[in-house]
């Protein structure tokens, strides 16, 4: 963090970012590298639902990211819908050494656009980039793929640091100036308009923030 920046718990707006993807594929890593500056060889699975936060600025706004990890339950396909409930951005993760990860990539992104509003930022991680000569997957695979569902794609290195503040920083880009048009498409009706400095995105809702904002019908 730059010298001088705001106090924690001072904000302009709040995001909720999900992490998705099989056991082992490095989603509790990301979170730790990205909001922590952390890595841990320990592969232990948590079991409930962990989360950190981190803020960003972006286009001269403090946007806080809150980012959830499933933390050992996508092992027992027991990620229930409050675990998505007001995502407005998800990372979906494979382990670019393990092809199976990547197999089962299309019934993740189902899941999530189940349960989550049409409009979610959603960004393909490829992780475990550093792991060169094991790759079973190759970034042609994932482009290719990230392409034809209209997702974003990147691939990372929790354990290098490779990538990784770019991937969350382009998700958290991505959903503020998507919010944005939004805002002014609606026009200052405030029917649509993105909420106001300092003003939280309510993540525990059970309507997404999308939806909140009138751009699609209930």
């Amino acid at each position: 963090m730059a010298a001088g920046y705001r106090a924690d718990d001072d904000y302009d707006y709040l995001f909720k970012v999900v992490l998705i993807g099989d056991s082992g594929v490095g989603k509790s890593n990301l979170l730790s590298r990205f909001t922590k500056n952390e890595f841990s060889l320990e592969s232990k699975s948590t079991i409930g639902v962990e989360f950190a936060t981190r803020s960003l600025n972006i286009d001269g706004k403090v946007i806080k990211a809150q980012i959830w990890d499933t933390a050992g339950q996508e092992r027992y396909r027991a990620i229930t819908s409050a675990y998505y409930r007001g995502a407005v951005g998800a990372l979906l993760v494979y382990d670019v050494t393990r092809r199976q990860t990547f197999d089962n990539v299309e019934r993740w992104l189902r899941e999530l656009r189940d349960h989550t509003d049409p409009s979610i930022v959603v960004m393909l991680v490829g992780n475990k980039s550093d792991l060169r000569h094991l790759v079973a997957v190759p970034t042609d695979d994932g482009s290719t793929f990230a392409e034809k569902e209209a997702l974003y794609f990147m691939e990372t290195s929790a354990l290098e640091a490779k990538n990784v503040d770019n991937a969350f920083a382009e998700v958290l880009t991505q959903i503020y100036r998507m919010m944005s048009k939004k805002a002014v498409e609606a026009g200052d009706d405030g029917s649509g308009s993105v909420p106001g400095k300092g003003e939280t995105i309510n993540v525990k809702d059970d309507v997404s923030a999308l939806k909140r904002m009138g751009c699609c019908s209930s």
